[in-house]
């Protein structure tokens, strides 16, 4: 189980569930018409996806500027996120 987790294969089995997440979310939306607009949906996991991107930097160890990009990267879909929110 150690070696799991410092492998960074955790974090790609939960992002494989944050796509099927986005998948059945975006299904769901285009045959009912309710639930969460598409591009909200998508900005929100994105950054999700950006935070699980940083962990598995640090969990594999690479260089610490990996894991800061992954976190930058992170803040500009939160902030992209908290923006449309606003808006609405």
């Amino acid at each position: 189980m150690t070696a799991f987790f410092a492998s960074g294969r955790v974090v790609d089995l939960i992002l494989a569930l944050v796509v099927i997440e986005a998948i059945v979310l975006l299904i769901f939306r285009s045959m009912t018409g309710r639930g969460i607009p598409a591009v909200s949906l998508l900005i929100n996991l994105l950054a999700g996806t950006f935070l699980l991107m940083a962990l598995r930097s640090a969990l594999t160890e690479m260089p610490w500027a990996s894991t800061a990009a992954w976190l930058s990267a992170a803040l500009v879909a939160h902030v992209a996120d908290i923006a449309l929110r606003w808006r609405s």
